[in-house]
Protein backbone atom coordinates (compact mmCIF):
# COMPACT_ATOMS: atom_id res chain seq x y z
CA UNK A 1 0.00 0.00 0.00
CA UNK A 2 1.44 3.15 -1.15
CA UNK A 3 2.11 6.01 2.08
CA UNK A 4 -0.60 7.41 3.51
CA UNK A 5 -1.38 10.86 2.62
CA UNK A 6 -4.76 11.81 4.78
CA UNK A 7 -4.29 11.56 8.63
CA UNK A 8 -6.89 14.25 10.42
CA UNK A 9 -10.28 14.88 8.57
CA UNK A 10 -12.78 17.88 9.23
CA UNK A 11 -16.57 16.59 8.14
CA UNK A 12 -18.90 19.75 7.75
CA UNK A 13 -22.67 18.76 8.94
CA UNK A 14 -23.95 16.14 10.92
CA UNK A 15 -27.08 15.53 9.27
CA UNK A 16 -28.22 12.09 7.97
CA UNK A 17 -25.28 11.28 6.04
CA UNK A 18 -22.61 13.72 7.08
CA UNK A 19 -22.92 11.26 10.67
CA UNK A 20 -21.86 7.87 9.05
CA UNK A 21 -19.58 9.98 6.62
CA UNK A 22 -17.44 10.47 9.92
CA UNK A 23 -18.83 7.62 11.71
CA UNK A 24 -17.00 5.26 8.79
CA UNK A 25 -13.91 7.55 8.54
CA UNK A 26 -13.34 7.35 12.22
CA UNK A 27 -13.56 3.56 11.92
CA UNK A 28 -11.17 3.29 9.03
CA UNK A 29 -8.54 4.63 10.99
CA UNK A 30 -9.15 8.57 10.18
CA UNK A 31 -9.05 11.46 13.06
CA UNK A 32 -12.03 13.03 12.44
CA UNK A 33 -13.49 16.14 14.02
CA UNK A 34 -17.49 16.70 12.87
CA UNK A 35 -18.81 20.51 13.02
CA UNK A 36 -22.18 21.01 12.94
CA UNK A 37 -24.03 24.33 14.46
CA UNK A 38 -26.06 22.47 16.99
CA UNK A 39 -24.60 18.50 18.11
CA UNK A 40 -27.63 16.71 19.51
CA UNK A 41 -26.51 13.24 19.89
CA UNK A 42 -23.30 11.52 21.19
CA UNK A 43 -21.11 10.79 18.48
CA UNK A 44 -18.00 8.01 18.61
CA UNK A 45 -15.57 10.69 16.75
CA UNK A 46 -14.59 14.62 18.52
CA UNK A 47 -17.41 16.92 17.70
CA UNK A 48 -17.65 20.58 18.00
CA UNK A 49 -20.96 23.16 17.83
CA UNK A 50 -19.57 25.62 15.10
CA UNK A 51 -21.88 27.96 12.76
CA UNK A 52 -21.54 27.07 9.28
CA UNK A 53 -23.07 29.21 7.58
CA UNK A 54 -20.16 31.37 6.97
CA UNK A 55 -17.09 29.29 5.38
CA UNK A 56 -14.49 31.31 6.61
CA UNK A 57 -15.73 30.29 10.38
CA UNK A 58 -13.65 26.71 9.40
CA UNK A 59 -11.09 27.66 7.52
CA UNK A 60 -8.86 28.54 10.82
CA UNK A 61 -9.14 25.11 11.39
CA UNK A 62 -7.79 23.74 7.91
CA UNK A 63 -4.16 24.10 9.00
CA UNK A 64 -4.47 21.27 11.72
CA UNK A 65 -6.20 19.02 9.43
CA UNK A 66 -5.10 17.39 5.86
CA UNK A 67 -8.65 16.87 4.38
CA UNK A 68 -12.19 18.78 4.45
CA UNK A 69 -15.19 16.95 3.63
CA UNK A 70 -18.54 18.83 2.91
CA UNK A 71 -22.10 17.31 3.33
CA UNK A 72 -23.56 20.94 3.62
CA UNK A 73 -25.77 22.01 1.37
CA UNK A 74 -25.16 22.69 -2.37
CA UNK A 75 -24.85 26.20 -2.29
CA UNK A 76 -22.35 26.65 0.54
CA UNK A 77 -19.68 24.84 -1.38
CA UNK A 78 -18.14 27.17 -3.64
CA UNK A 79 -17.04 29.36 -0.98
CA UNK A 80 -15.56 26.29 1.11
CA UNK A 81 -13.74 24.95 -1.85
CA UNK A 82 -12.57 28.30 -3.02
CA UNK A 83 -10.83 28.91 0.68
CA UNK A 84 -9.85 25.04 0.49
CA UNK A 85 -7.58 25.36 -2.46
CA UNK A 86 -4.51 24.50 -2.13
CA UNK A 87 -3.96 24.48 1.75
CA UNK A 88 -6.44 21.27 2.22
CA UNK A 89 -7.98 18.41 0.47
CA UNK A 90 -11.47 18.80 -0.47
CA UNK A 91 -14.97 16.71 -0.93
CA UNK A 92 -18.05 17.46 -1.48
CA UNK A 93 -21.38 15.60 -2.31
CA UNK A 94 -22.54 18.08 -4.49
CA UNK A 95 -25.24 17.78 -7.52
CA UNK A 96 -25.27 21.17 -8.53
CA UNK A 97 -23.91 21.73 -11.94
CA UNK A 98 -23.04 25.37 -12.03
CA UNK A 99 -20.69 24.28 -8.50
CA UNK A 100 -18.87 21.80 -9.99
CA UNK A 101 -17.76 23.63 -13.16
CA UNK A 102 -16.58 26.27 -10.73
CA UNK A 103 -14.37 24.04 -8.59
CA UNK A 104 -13.33 22.31 -12.06
CA UNK A 105 -12.02 25.98 -13.27
CA UNK A 106 -10.56 26.15 -9.26
CA UNK A 107 -8.67 23.04 -9.52
CA UNK A 108 -6.34 23.99 -12.72
CA UNK A 109 -3.59 25.00 -10.33
CA UNK A 110 -4.94 23.31 -7.06
CA UNK A 111 -1.87 21.81 -5.59
CA UNK A 112 -4.43 19.70 -3.28
CA UNK A 113 -7.72 17.53 -4.62
CA UNK A 114 -10.81 19.19 -5.22
CA UNK A 115 -13.42 16.48 -5.58
CA UNK A 116 -17.06 17.14 -5.60
CA UNK A 117 -19.61 14.87 -6.40
CA UNK A 118 -18.52 11.82 -4.63
CA UNK A 119 -22.12 10.73 -3.56
CA UNK A 120 -24.61 8.29 -5.65
CA UNK A 121 -25.30 10.48 -8.70
CA UNK A 122 -22.75 12.11 -9.38
CA UNK A 123 -20.78 9.64 -7.75
CA UNK A 124 -21.09 6.13 -7.67
CA UNK A 125 -23.62 5.56 -10.77
CA UNK A 126 -20.64 7.29 -12.97
CA UNK A 127 -17.70 4.98 -11.82
CA UNK A 128 -20.55 1.89 -12.44
CA UNK A 129 -20.93 3.40 -16.07
CA UNK A 130 -17.32 4.30 -16.64
CA UNK A 131 -16.67 0.57 -15.58
CA UNK A 132 -19.34 -0.72 -18.00
CA UNK A 133 -18.26 1.66 -21.08
CA UNK A 134 -14.69 0.04 -21.05
CA UNK A 135 -15.65 -3.33 -22.50
CA UNK A 136 -16.87 -0.90 -26.06
CA UNK A 137 -14.90 0.30 -28.80
CA UNK A 138 -17.50 2.10 -29.95
CA UNK A 139 -20.66 3.54 -27.72
CA UNK A 140 -23.93 3.79 -29.08
CA UNK A 141 -25.46 4.94 -25.77
CA UNK A 142 -24.85 5.06 -21.81
CA UNK A 143 -27.77 4.99 -19.82
CA UNK A 144 -27.44 5.72 -15.85
CA UNK A 145 -30.55 5.82 -13.60
CA UNK A 146 -30.77 5.99 -9.62
CA UNK A 147 -33.28 6.32 -7.74
CA UNK A 148 -33.39 6.62 -3.84
CA UNK A 149 -37.13 5.52 -2.50
CA UNK A 150 -39.68 4.53 0.03
CA UNK A 151 -39.87 0.69 0.13
CA UNK A 152 -43.89 1.30 0.89
CA UNK A 153 -45.20 4.34 -1.35
CA UNK A 154 -48.25 6.28 -0.30
CA UNK A 155 -50.20 9.28 -2.03
CA UNK A 156 -49.70 10.81 -5.44
CA UNK A 157 -45.88 11.31 -4.81
CA UNK A 158 -44.59 7.96 -4.01
CA UNK A 159 -41.84 9.53 -2.73
CA UNK A 160 -40.42 10.26 0.96
CA UNK A 161 -37.60 13.19 1.79
CA UNK A 162 -34.74 11.27 2.81
CA UNK A 163 -32.01 13.19 1.11
CA UNK A 164 -31.99 16.90 1.18
CA UNK A 165 -35.04 18.44 0.03
CA UNK A 166 -33.24 21.41 -1.34
CA UNK A 167 -30.70 19.24 -3.43
CA UNK A 168 -34.06 17.16 -5.01
CA UNK A 169 -35.70 20.47 -6.26
CA UNK A 170 -32.65 21.90 -7.32
CA UNK A 171 -32.06 18.41 -9.72
CA UNK A 172 -35.69 19.06 -10.89
CA UNK A 173 -35.34 22.60 -11.75
CA UNK A 174 -32.14 22.97 -13.53
CA UNK A 175 -31.23 22.13 -16.97
CA UNK A 176 -29.70 18.25 -17.83
CA UNK A 177 -26.64 18.05 -19.98
CA UNK A 178 -26.84 15.13 -22.38
CA UNK A 179 -25.32 14.12 -25.47
CA UNK A 180 -27.68 13.09 -27.94
CA UNK A 181 -26.38 11.92 -31.56
CA UNK A 182 -23.14 12.98 -30.60
CA UNK A 183 -24.23 16.89 -29.54
CA UNK A 184 -23.56 17.63 -26.03
CA UNK A 185 -26.42 19.96 -25.04
CA UNK A 186 -29.00 20.73 -22.56
CA UNK A 187 -32.21 19.43 -21.65
CA UNK A 188 -35.06 20.16 -19.57
CA UNK A 189 -35.72 18.32 -16.29
CA UNK A 190 -39.08 16.45 -15.62
CA UNK A 191 -39.06 15.18 -19.22
CA UNK A 192 -37.89 12.46 -21.20
CA UNK A 193 -39.62 9.93 -19.26
CA UNK A 194 -39.40 6.25 -19.69
CA UNK A 195 -40.79 2.86 -17.78
CA UNK A 196 -38.80 0.66 -16.10
CA UNK A 197 -39.04 -2.60 -14.15
CA UNK A 198 -36.54 -3.45 -11.74
CA UNK A 199 -37.31 -7.21 -10.06
CA UNK A 200 -40.74 -7.10 -11.20
CA UNK A 201 -41.42 -3.12 -9.68
CA UNK A 202 -43.02 -0.85 -12.42
CA UNK A 203 -40.97 2.68 -12.41
CA UNK A 204 -40.76 5.84 -14.11
CA UNK A 205 -37.51 7.23 -14.95
CA UNK A 206 -37.14 11.18 -16.16
CA UNK A 207 -34.09 13.38 -16.43
CA UNK A 208 -32.70 15.36 -13.79
CA UNK A 209 -30.26 17.99 -13.28
CA UNK A 210 -26.29 16.87 -12.40
CA UNK A 211 -26.58 13.13 -11.96
CA UNK A 212 -23.67 12.66 -14.85
CA UNK A 213 -21.31 14.96 -13.12
CA UNK A 214 -18.18 15.70 -15.97
CA UNK A 215 -19.40 12.45 -17.88
CA UNK A 216 -20.53 14.23 -20.73
CA UNK A 217 -17.56 16.34 -21.70
CA UNK A 218 -15.26 12.75 -20.97
CA UNK A 219 -17.27 10.37 -23.48
CA UNK A 220 -18.23 13.07 -26.22
CA UNK A 221 -16.18 12.06 -28.74
CA UNK A 222 -16.88 8.01 -27.76
CA UNK A 223 -20.74 8.00 -27.18
CA UNK A 224 -23.33 8.60 -29.50
CA UNK A 225 -25.76 8.88 -26.58
CA UNK A 226 -25.41 10.18 -22.65
CA UNK A 227 -28.39 10.57 -20.12
CA UNK A 228 -29.37 10.12 -16.76
CA UNK A 229 -32.51 9.98 -15.03
CA UNK A 230 -34.00 9.59 -12.17
CA UNK A 231 -35.68 6.50 -10.73
CA UNK A 232 -39.32 7.11 -9.17
CA UNK A 233 -42.50 5.06 -9.14
CA UNK A 234 -45.03 6.21 -11.40
CA UNK A 235 -46.62 9.34 -11.42
CA UNK A 236 -44.41 11.20 -9.67
CA UNK A 237 -42.58 13.38 -12.75
CA UNK A 238 -46.48 14.61 -13.26
CA UNK A 239 -47.19 15.35 -9.91
CA UNK A 240 -43.72 17.81 -9.62
CA UNK A 241 -44.60 19.51 -12.79
CA UNK A 242 -47.74 20.46 -11.98
CA UNK A 243 -46.95 21.22 -8.33
CA UNK A 244 -43.69 23.03 -9.60
CA UNK A 245 -44.63 24.53 -12.86
CA UNK A 246 -48.54 24.88 -12.38
CA UNK A 247 -48.59 26.28 -8.64
CA UNK A 248 -45.64 28.13 -9.51
CA UNK A 249 -43.78 26.77 -6.45
CA UNK A 250 -40.56 26.98 -8.03
CA UNK A 251 -40.47 30.46 -7.49
CA UNK A 252 -39.51 29.78 -4.15
CA UNK A 253 -36.94 27.33 -3.19
CA UNK A 254 -37.17 27.42 0.70
CA UNK A 255 -40.50 27.66 0.95
CA UNK A 256 -41.32 24.35 -1.87
CA UNK A 257 -38.81 22.41 0.22
CA UNK A 258 -40.25 23.06 3.62
CA UNK A 259 -43.63 21.75 1.84
CA UNK A 260 -42.66 19.06 0.38
CA UNK A 261 -40.26 17.77 3.46
CA UNK A 262 -43.47 18.64 5.98
CA UNK A 263 -45.34 16.51 3.77
CA UNK A 264 -43.12 13.66 2.89
CA UNK A 265 -40.90 12.97 5.45
CA UNK A 266 -38.07 10.37 5.77
CA UNK A 267 -38.59 6.87 6.50
CA UNK A 268 -36.26 4.19 7.68
CA UNK A 269 -37.13 1.63 5.57
CA UNK A 270 -36.19 2.66 2.19
CA UNK A 271 -34.00 1.82 -1.36
CA UNK A 272 -31.62 2.68 -3.67
CA UNK A 273 -32.09 1.56 -7.15
CA UNK A 274 -28.63 1.72 -9.50
CA UNK A 275 -29.51 1.12 -13.10
CA UNK A 276 -26.45 2.27 -15.59
CA UNK A 277 -26.30 0.44 -18.74
CA UNK A 278 -24.42 0.73 -21.74
CA UNK A 279 -24.59 -0.60 -25.18
CA UNK A 280 -22.65 -0.67 -28.58
CA UNK A 281 -20.01 -2.48 -30.16
CA UNK A 282 -17.54 -4.24 -27.98
CA UNK A 283 -13.90 -5.39 -28.83
CA UNK A 284 -15.22 -8.18 -31.16
CA UNK A 285 -17.30 -5.51 -32.96
CA UNK A 286 -20.61 -7.37 -31.76
CA UNK A 287 -23.14 -5.07 -31.04
CA UNK A 288 -23.85 -5.88 -26.94
CA UNK A 289 -25.34 -4.52 -23.99
CA UNK A 290 -23.93 -4.73 -20.29
CA UNK A 291 -25.73 -3.51 -17.03
CA UNK A 292 -25.43 -3.04 -13.66
CA UNK A 293 -28.77 -3.42 -11.76
CA UNK A 294 -29.36 -3.32 -7.92
CA UNK A 295 -31.36 -2.69 -5.42
CA UNK A 296 -29.88 -1.31 -2.30
CA UNK A 297 -30.91 -1.68 1.12
CA UNK A 298 -30.88 -0.12 4.83
CA UNK A 299 -27.74 -1.94 6.31
CA UNK A 300 -26.53 -2.29 10.07
CA UNK A 301 -23.31 -1.26 10.26
CA UNK A 302 -21.35 -0.69 13.60
CA UNK A 303 -24.49 -1.93 15.32
CA UNK A 304 -26.31 0.85 13.68
CA UNK A 305 -29.40 0.68 11.23
CA UNK A 306 -28.87 2.89 8.79
CA UNK A 307 -31.30 3.80 5.78
CA UNK A 308 -29.96 2.98 2.22
CA UNK A 309 -29.60 6.46 1.05
CA UNK A 310 -27.09 7.43 4.28
CA UNK A 311 -24.84 4.43 3.38
CA UNK A 312 -24.78 4.29 -0.22
CA UNK A 313 -23.98 8.16 -0.17
CA UNK A 314 -21.36 7.79 2.73
CA UNK A 315 -19.70 5.09 1.94
CA UNK A 316 -18.69 6.11 -1.89
CA UNK A 317 -17.12 9.48 -0.64
CA UNK A 318 -14.84 7.61 2.19
CA UNK A 319 -13.84 5.51 -0.52
CA UNK A 320 -13.03 8.24 -2.96
CA UNK A 321 -10.79 9.60 0.00
CA UNK A 322 -9.31 6.33 1.08
CA UNK A 323 -8.01 5.53 -2.43
CA UNK A 324 -6.54 9.44 -2.41
CA UNK A 325 -4.67 8.56 0.52
CA UNK A 326 -3.60 5.52 -0.32
CA UNK A 327 -1.94 6.95 -3.69
CA UNK A 328 -4.64 5.01 -6.40
CA UNK A 329 -6.03 8.24 -7.06
CA UNK A 330 -3.95 11.49 -7.45
CA UNK A 331 -3.01 13.39 -4.74
CA UNK A 332 -4.06 17.16 -6.47
CA UNK A 333 -6.60 18.59 -8.85
CA UNK A 334 -10.09 18.23 -10.22
CA UNK A 335 -11.18 14.15 -9.42
CA UNK A 336 -13.82 13.02 -12.10
CA UNK A 337 -16.23 10.13 -11.10
CA UNK A 338 -15.58 8.19 -14.13
CA UNK A 339 -11.55 7.93 -13.83
CA UNK A 340 -12.17 5.99 -10.43
CA UNK A 341 -11.57 2.22 -11.17
CA UNK A 342 -14.83 0.36 -9.87
CA UNK A 343 -12.97 -3.00 -8.64
CA UNK A 344 -10.02 -0.94 -6.75
CA UNK A 345 -12.82 0.88 -5.55
CA UNK A 346 -14.69 -2.52 -3.84
CA UNK A 347 -11.93 -3.28 -2.32
CA UNK A 348 -11.29 -0.28 -0.25
CA UNK A 349 -12.65 -1.17 3.27
CA UNK A 350 -16.12 1.69 2.58
CA UNK A 351 -16.18 0.71 -0.95
CA UNK A 352 -17.09 -2.58 0.44
CA UNK A 353 -20.35 -1.91 1.56
CA UNK A 354 -21.73 -2.09 -2.04
CA UNK A 355 -19.87 -5.10 -2.86
CA UNK A 356 -22.73 -7.29 -0.79
CA UNK A 357 -26.08 -6.67 -0.53
CA UNK A 358 -28.12 -9.62 0.25
CA UNK A 359 -26.49 -12.32 3.02
CA UNK A 360 -26.66 -14.80 0.65
CA UNK A 361 -25.88 -12.82 -2.71
CA UNK A 362 -22.79 -13.36 -5.12
CA UNK A 363 -20.55 -10.39 -4.69
CA UNK A 364 -20.10 -7.67 -7.37
CA UNK A 365 -16.58 -8.14 -6.93
CA UNK A 366 -17.14 -11.48 -7.45
CA UNK A 367 -19.34 -11.21 -10.40
CA UNK A 368 -17.02 -8.52 -12.44
CA UNK A 369 -13.87 -10.97 -11.83
CA UNK A 370 -16.17 -13.72 -13.13
CA UNK A 371 -16.91 -11.59 -15.97
CA UNK A 372 -13.36 -10.51 -16.67
CA UNK A 373 -12.07 -13.57 -16.81
CA UNK A 374 -14.93 -14.76 -18.86
CA UNK A 375 -13.83 -11.76 -21.67
CA UNK A 376 -10.77 -12.82 -21.35
CA UNK A 377 -10.70 -16.27 -22.49
CA UNK A 378 -13.63 -14.82 -25.16
CA UNK A 379 -10.65 -12.75 -26.23
CA UNK A 380 -7.92 -15.98 -26.44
Amino acid sequence: MAQEKIKKILVLGLGRVGVLVATLLHESGYEVTGLDAKLTEEFPFEATELDLSQAENVAPMFKDHDAVVSCLPFFMNKELATLAAGKIHYFDLTEDVPTTEYILDLAKDSETVLAPQCGLAPGFIGIVGAHLAQEFNKIRHIKLRVGALPQHPTGHLGYAFNWSPEGVINEYLNDCAVIEHGEKKMVSPLEWKEKLFINGQELEAFTTSGGLGTMCDTYKDRAENIDYKSIRYPGHAKMMNFLLHELFMRDDLQKTADVLSHAKPPVSEDIVYVHASVEGWNKHDKLAREEFIHGYLPKTINGREWRAISWTTAASICAVIEMVDTGLLPSHGFIRQEDIPFIDFLKTKTGGLYNKHGDNDTSVLEKLEVAYQTAETARG
